[in-house]
């Protein structure tokens, strides 16, 4: 463990020994000052009052909040050393998908930001913070993960089960200990003590029903942690894996790590699936039509913006939105309305398929910004569909890869701050553990 940095208790003085600010926690060669705690509590108290959240007893939320300062400057000096930079466009470029997302035009999304009490250099600060984050884990994190095929092969097996068609469902009872990814070390590891002491109790012969009426904290612990009868499609991978080592009665032989927490399991019995053959990956399809309007040529971006907005009115009084598609629409699906029928995940730009993804059958959206234009969009239905092979591979590799780099992240985070200097200067909090 480093040395404390040598300015570090001198940092809350002045030259004429009068206080300057307070220092919450020293990070390595930088500080958090109580100003900056103070000023991020009174956020998230605000927004955890506004989405009608419990907010927590201020010692334990000015804790948590601290806790999360520390990792993220930790994060910040950690993307300085790699020369990670967010330039303005970038963040602007954000903001404005932001904007977009809640259907509003950037200066309205700025009111409604301010509005809530929020200074909007302070939402860009996080956004641009937000965004450097990101850059980092890609670079540390994601981009080091790969899938094999061999990955990809047994997870659709365990998807569809051994024989196909003819799969059991699993009957399962669980006790969940909460600790997320991103939690404090000390609290991830408190929880993992606590997880492993109940499994030795269920282990020695303690009635699981009971231990997970007393402990556990998913929202079926009133039942026991009784999940009933689930296809192995609707349970988390582990747990199939477990099941296929296990008799009915047995408790897994170790706790199981989530994203969430953590997890100890029973499987209670198995049945014949009641579904019909296998249970492939699915992938939710959107039956979708558009209206483009390219800017350029003429066409500006605020006139193209208007344009749409007065055609989305028409057609929300009852206008046809295929005929305006046909009339307006710069896309080759102009002749056909718009119509673009059934899109699978990954088919369009992000823009366009976050947009779409937020609107529910008949919905309207707002225009939507892409790098071909402004879109108006239209959801006509959904459906739940297996797709190709290369399909159901894709999502396999997502659902793999998507949760190996969150055991990774928690990994590189834990050794990260276990490298770093900390050192708490407000009353009751402690340093992370080394290791």
């Amino acid at each position: 463990m480093p040395a404390a940095p040598a300015y570090a208790q001198q940092l809350s003085q002045g030259g004429s020994g009068q206080t300057v600010d307070l220092i919450a926690a020293v990070v390595n060669d930088g500080v958090i000052t109580q100003r900056e705690l103070d000023e991020r509590v009174v956020l998230i108290s605000r927004r955890l009052s506004q989405q009608n959240a419990p907010v927590p007893p201020m010692d334990q939320l000015r804790a948590q909040v601290l806790n999360q300062m520390v990792l993220e400057r930790i994060q910040l000096q950690k993307a300085k050393e790699d020369g990670i930079t967010v330039d303005d466009a970038s963040v602007n470029r954000t903001l404005e998908r932001l904007a977009q997302a809640n259907g509003m035009d950037l200066a309205t999304y700025r009111s409604r930001i301010e509005a809530a009490g929020v200074p909007w250099s302070t939402f860009m600060k996080d956004a641009r913070t937000e965004l450097t984050l990101s850059k980092l884990r890609e670079k540390e994190v994601d981009s080091k993960i790969s899938v094999s095929d061999a990955e990809v092969a047994n997870y659709i097996a365990s998807q569809r089960g051994p024989n196909a068609g003819q799969q059991s469902d699993l009957h399962f009872e669980h006790i969940f200990i909460k600790a997320p990814l991103n939690a404090p070390e000390a609290d991830i590891e408190a929880a993992q003590k606590k997880a492993e002491a109940l499994l030795k109790d269920a282990q020695s012969g303690s009635k699981f029903s009971s231990l997970a009426k007393s402990n556990s904290q998913a929202a079926d612990a009133s039942k026991g942690g009784d999940m009933g009868f689930l296809a192995p499609s609707k349970l988390p991978p582990e747990w199939v894996t477990a099941a296929a080592t296990l008799r009915p009665g047995e408790v897994n032989p170790s706790v199981i790590r989530t994203s969430d927490g953590f997890e100890i399991v029973r499987l209670v019995e198995r049945r014949q699936g009641q579904g019909t053959g296998a249970a492939a990956p699915q992938l939710t399809q959107t039956h979708v039509r558009h209206i483009l309007l390219r800017v350029g040529d003429g066409m500006s971006e605020p006139q193209a913006r208007q344009k749409l907005l007065e055609i989305r009115s028409e057609v929300a009084a009852g206008g046809d939105f295929a005929k305006f598609a046909r009339t307006y629409s710069q896309d080759g699906s102009a002749s056909q309305g718009g119509d673009l029928g059934w899109i699978s995940p990954g088919e369009t730009v992000p823009e366009f398929e976050r947009a779409m993804n937020t609107l529910q059958d008949g919905q309207l959206s707002e225009p939507v910004r892409t790098e071909y234009g402004y879109h108006l969009i239209q959801v006509l239905g959904r459906r739940e569909a297996e797709g190709s092979v290369a399909q159901q591979m894709d999502l396999a590799r997502q659902a793999i890869g998507q949760r190996k780099a969150e055991q990774a992240y928690a990994d590189w985070l834990r050794q990260l701050r276990d490298t770093a200097y900390v050192d708490y200067k407000i009353s009751g909090m402690t340093p992370p553990q080394q290791h």
